[in-house]
């Protein structure tokens, strides 16, 4: 079992930059994937970004490469996403998972575990 807490939303304009940080409870932190999903109103929820267990491996949805980077502390029992050069379009609710899966398995949401979310816009 995995909580997550999710922090670090807001409002900013574009080209701004926002770091996400997702705290999670539980003694087998490190053992799982951790990610970011998002979904905007009106829209399924998306993959954004996951990294594996120790964060050597790490990969990200074509909108955001180059922008958005993912990291893990497993000391700290938390993950990070770095968003920068931030487009209106990333307006979203942003949400941290943690799943066993990895790749296609995780990027579906299957079984995986998920925060409450926090609200990032992005003004134009």
């Amino acid at each position: 079992q995995v909580q997550l807490v999710e922090s670090g939303g807001g409002l900013v304009q574009a080209g701004g930059s926002l770091r996400l940080s997702c705290a999670a409870s539980g003694r087998t932190f490190s053992s799982y994937t951790m990610g970011w999903f998002r979904q905007a109103p009106g829209k399924e929820r998306e993959f954004v970004a996951a990294t594996s267990w120790r964060g050597a491996t790490t990969y990200y949805a074509e909108s955001v490469k180059g922008r958005f980077t993912i990291s893990r502390d497993n000391a700290k029992n938390t993950v990070y996403l770095q968003m920068n050069s931030l487009k209106p379009e990333d307006t979203a609710v942003y949400y941290c998972a943690a799943g066993t899966a990895w790749g296609p398995v995780f990027e579906r949401g299957i079984n995986n575990y998920w925060g409450q979310g926090t609200q990032v816009t992005v003004s134009s």
